[in-house]
């Protein structure tokens, strides 16, 4: 499957959250682009950072770290995630 844009939502408005596989599997999808392509995460409270470095970010059973340029560790969970936005053009799905 070729995906040319990703834009995954959580349901912020139904009160439903992103599930844990798709949190996970999305995750590890974009930190494997070759190149890596930077890509944002939206947090259900508005704010968003920048994933700018696929090694500063470890994913785990719907629970992830990131790592920021200053050393700041922002953590996140599949629950808190509204939306990432990243572009996965020419990505295969091999799985």
């Amino acid at each position: 499957m070729l995906v040319n844009f990703l834009r995954v939502h959580c349901g912020t408005i139904t009160g439903e959250t992103m599930e844990v596989k798709n949190f996970d599997e999305t995750l590890n999808a974009l930190k494997r682009l070759s190149p890596f392509r930077p890509f944002t995460v939206v947090l259900v409270n508005g704010d968003r950072f920048e994933v700018d470095f696929p090694n500063a970010l470890v994913v785990r059973d719907g629970m992830a770290v990131y790592i920021s340029a200053g050393g700041a560790p922002i953590l996140f969970d599949h629950e808190g995630v509204s939306q990432f936005i990243g572009d996965l053009a020419g990505q295969t799905d091999t799985e």
